[in-house]
């Protein structure tokens, strides 16, 4: 079990950290096309290229993961991505990070050791071709509802000639890209599965197939979501909804189950609740801090930039001034789709 944690810690670490360096590698970069000169570019471009790489990584150590563990136990862990991203953003980015992203990375890392502590390995299940229909006709109906319920806000507000987005639709989105993400790492692991069963081998590349659709569909209802709506709004509930359905799905579909000891059990629900809530934090560190008294906050930043310019020496003094070069931490998760604006 350990190990499968591991390598889902190593594979969301490759993920986002990847998807940063690629972002800090196309500041400077024309945008990618099919064209040899442009390609060469990004080819040769050492943060695109390692960020690149990195990204491939993760997702083969993710994979690899979903074939040791349940996807009820990989999914929640692979939360802690962003945990390990702020990590990273502030010792190679130099981000100063508030209060409370130390607690939610600290929150996360206690609720990793939670659920690897609580978690036991399963035999495979068999799996039901009727329970997969009917989780296919759930997650159908939920995007229908959602979806309408979608329709009606936007009627509204076109109704109502209000420019910004409502919350409402800042929600669905985020739970729609969480849901489409945690049905990718059930779909991964459903290859698998049929494989320990005796199915023919070719089921592992067409789960990845329709696993690695269900995550574009996700980054594309993400996008649209981040692009009008308010990122703080929209990530949160799709790293909630995402560690959800991993373990729903997971339950339902592949039969997967909670420990036997009363002991386990409560340290992987624990485990879960408190990953869930380390995200939180993490994603609304920038607008918790707000609600701090002024002197503590004015406290609290003195010390960390004193502490911040004192590890700093001309060694280590960016050379890229560029303001764009520098990523909120709380926001790097998002640098896979478009840039967005936080509506305040």
């Amino acid at each position: 079990m350990w190990e499968s944690i591991c390598l889902t810690l190593a594979a969301t670490a490759g993920n986002n950290i990847g998807k940063v360096l690629q972002k800090k590698g196309t500041i400077i970069l024309p945008p990618l096309s099919l064209k040899l000169k442009v390609i060469r570019a990004y080819a040769v471009n050492k943060p695109w290229a390692l960020g690149f790489l990195m990204d491939i990584v993760g997702a083969l150590l993710m994979l690899r993961a979903l074939s040791l563990a349940p996807v009820s136990v990989v999914q929640p862990v692979s939360g802690c991505g962003l945990a390990i991203l702020s990590v990273f953003s502030h010792f190679y980015l130099k981000e100063v990070m508030n209060v409370f992203d130390w607690i939610g990375i600290t929150v996360a890392g206690i609720g990793t050791i939670g659920v690897g502590a609580g978690g036991e390995e399963q035999e495979a299940s068999l799996i039901s071709v009727f329970q997969l229909l009917w989780l296919a006709l759930a997650v159908a109906i939920l995007f229908v509802l959602l979806n309408a319920w979608l329709h009606i806000f936007k009627r509204q507000r076109r109704e109502q000639e209000l420019g910004e987005y409502e919350v409402v639709e800042e929600i669905i989105y985020g739970l729609e890209s969480g849901i489409l993400f945690g049905m990718a790492s059930v779909v991964s692991k459903m290859g698998f599965v049929f494989v320990e069963q005796g199915f023919s081998a070719m089921f592992i590349p067409m789960c990845i197939s329709i696993s690695i659709c269900c995550s574009g569909t996700g980054f594309f209802y993400q996008t649209r979501g981040l692009k009008h709506g308010r990122a703080i709004v929209v990530s949160t509930c799709a790293a909630v909804a995402s560690i959800v359905t991993g373990v729903v799905a997971g339950m339902f579909a592949l039969g997967e189950k909670l420990p036997n000891s009363p002991s386990g059990r409560l340290l992987l629900l624990l485990g879960w609740l408190l990953i869930m809530l380390g995200v939180v934090l993490l994603v609304t560190s920038s607008r918790l801090i707000r609600h701090l008294p002024r002197s503590f906050r004015r406290s609290r930043q003195t010390s960390l930039e004193r502490g911040f310019n004192i590890r700093r020496t001309p060694s280590h003094t960016p050379k890229d001034t560029n303001p764009s070069a520098v990523i909120q931490a709380a926001t790097l998760h998002h640098l896979l789709s478009s840039p967005s604006k936080d509506k305040d």
